[in-house]
């Protein structure tokens, strides 16, 4: 099993289907657990988003970076993609869509989760922070997940900002399943990934592939 290929989202043998959504196999036991858990509490524990291979993860990147899709700053606002480098480009859309080669979704492990219960009937689920803040619908589901998600096995890679990755309460990760392919995503992993397909901006990537991985990639939460 090549777990660099895994880790950058270039093979699906790692996979297995999970309420109709493809995770890592090796979580499987702890998030049924968890979600049992979550029942108990009051949540109907769901995934969002879980395994997104390499070509998704691209499409996303190209619309983006080609400016068909929209990109935000911090505070939610749109930002003028012409007026940027093309490494500040890259930076404007790493704060909330991931490289393509370096997600964490590559790996099966990381999944974002809501609760499909408390979510009203008017409401259309966004994956906004202020949906998992006080006031939000999934307030009392959060402060939950908060208090019991390691006991699972389970982290917030993106618990908080630190000037990488904006702030994601609803991404969890399996902490062991995670570790161990962190390790196989590495700078010449990703790297080797690019160079083999479509990706807009290459070049400028590949320059400056290492700081972009200090500030995006690597640079999460401690467990």
């Amino acid at each position: 099993m090549n777990l660099s290929l895994i880790s950058c989202g270039l093979s699906e043998i790692h996979l297995t289907d999970w309420h109709g959504k493809q995770v890592h196999e090796d979580i499987v036991t702890d998030l049924t657990a968890l979600e049992c858990a979550a029942k108990q509490a009051g949540f109907d524990l769901t995934i969002a988003s879980a395994f997104r291979s390499f070509q998704r993860q691209a499409k996303i990147w190209n619309a983006k970076f080609s400016g068909h899709r929209p990109v935000n700053d911090i505070n939610n606002c749109p930002v003028e993609l012409s007026a940027l480098s093309e490494i500040e480009k890259c930076k404007a859309i790493m704060l909330f869509s991931a490289l393509p080669g370096a997600s964490r979704h590559h790996f099966g492990s990381d999944l974002d989760i809501y609760a499909e219960n408390c979510l009203g009937e008017q409401h259309t689920l966004q994956l906004a922070p202020w949906e998992y803040q006080a006031g939000g619908p999934f307030a009392e589901f959060n402060a939950w997940i908060d208090e019991n998600l390691t006991d699972f096995g389970f982290f917030k890679p993106y618990a908080k900002y630190n000037g990488g990755v904006a702030q994601e309460p609803w991404h969890i990760s399996h902490i062991a399943t995670s570790k161990l392919l962190e390790q196989h995503q590495s700078i010449d992993a990703i790297a080797d990934a690019i160079n083999q397909h479509d990706v807009l901006g290459k070049q400028t990537i590949l320059a400056n592939l290492h700081i972009l991985n200090d500030r995006f990639i690597t640079n999460i939460a401690k467990v």
